[in-house]
């Protein structure tokens, strides 16, 4: 059975997919991003799951990618910013090389685009993901193997960094 090269966690706008993209494709291996499985099942948006039937169902349906790809998947993963929230996710965690990909207040709230709709950031948008990155933080340290800040490197220097700190795969890098 395979399991993944690495797991990169974050909050939104640390960077997940992007350099999950970069890092697959260094490493020759695909990517798989929960948010965008969670849309290809449900057949919509992460915000419509969201809006119409609820956080719980979209936490369950989250849960149940994210398992199947820690116990299957043979590339990168890349969690939603809030997978990590869940106990039977961060259990099956401590058996992977977790990257926390680290971003600084500001770049976050830039890259999320706060005038784009998010159902977690609903309200007011800058206060709810300052809130949601204190809340988090803790998670994020305490799960990773790796920390490599996102603010101010360009994805490929991201890249170098976390291919670094691999486990394994370092021998067959291109």
């Amino acid at each position: 059975m395979s399991t993944p090269v690495a797991v990169l966690i974050g909050s939104p706008g640390a960077g997940k997919t992007t350099v999950g993209r970069a890092l697959a494709e260094r490493l020759g291996v695909d990517l798989l991003d929960t948010d965008a499985e969670v849309e290809a099942r449900a057949g919509k948006s992460v915000g419509d799951v969201f809006v119409e039937d609820g956080e719980p169902a979209f936490r369950a349906l989250e849960r149940e990618i994210v398992a199947e790809a820690l116990a299957s998947w043979a590339g990168v993963v890349a969690l939603g910013g809030g997978a990590v929230l869940d106990p039977g996710t961060s259990a099956d965690l401590a058996r992977h090389h977790v990257v926390y990909l680290q971003v600084e207040f500001a770049d976050a709230a830039k890259r999320v685009g706060l005038d784009t709709p998010r159902p977690l950031l609903a309200g007011n948008p800058r206060t709810r993901l300052r809130k949601l990155l204190e809340e988090r933080l803790p998670v994020y340290e305490g799960l990773a193997r790796a920390t490599v800040p996102t603010s101010g490197y360009h994805p490929e220097e991201i890249v170098d960094a976390i291919v670094e700190g691999l486990p394994r795969h370092r021998e067959g890098i291109r």
